[in-house]
């Protein structure tokens, strides 16, 4: 199973897992684990001062990657269910950005599956960030920070 979502509000991330979990896994038992990763708008980047940012994505383009990725970790894993779900447009510092957990018989399979779709999320799914900085210059982020260093 699995559930790709793409708002444009803010979301409540703990919320929206408890609520998937209780609709998607009723009556099963086979989970053992479940690990979820929380990506939140952070006030900085390259050493600037960030008011906003902005985040562009192309709808059937970005779901077609992101179903690509879970179908990787699924070969790659014994995942049981997959969420993944990501905003777009206006998002202000403090703000969730993305969502993804991941559940499985074992936590080993849970975190591996959760790393592995988070860092392909955000070097594969087609999203596109434009900042605005404190000071008023806008900018398009040309690269994501690298998620092992």
């Amino acid at each position: 199973m699995r559930h790709i979502e793409i708002l444009e509000t803010v979301f409540d991330p703990c919320q929206i897992q408890k609520n998937y979990q209780q609709k998607s896994m009723q009556g099963k038992t086979g989970y053992g684990a479940t690990a979820s990763f929380i990506g939140t708008m952070r006030d900085f980047n390259e050493g600037d001062d960030v008011a906003v940012m902005e985040l562009e994505h192309y709808p059937e383009m970005t779901e077609k990657q992101l179903n690509t990725i879970i179908d990787i970790a699924e070969d790659k894993w014994p995942v049981q269910n997959t969420l993944i779900v990501h905003r777009v447009g206006e998002i202000l510092p403090g703000e969730p950005i993305m969502l993804v957990v991941v559940w499985s018989a074992h936590r080993a399979a849970a975190f591996d599956a959760c790393r592995y779709l988070m860092e392909e999320l955000k070097h594969r799914a087609p999203f596109w960030k434009k900042e605005t900085l404190v000071q008023g210059d806008q900018r398009w982020v040309e690269k994501n920070t690298d998620g092992h260093e």
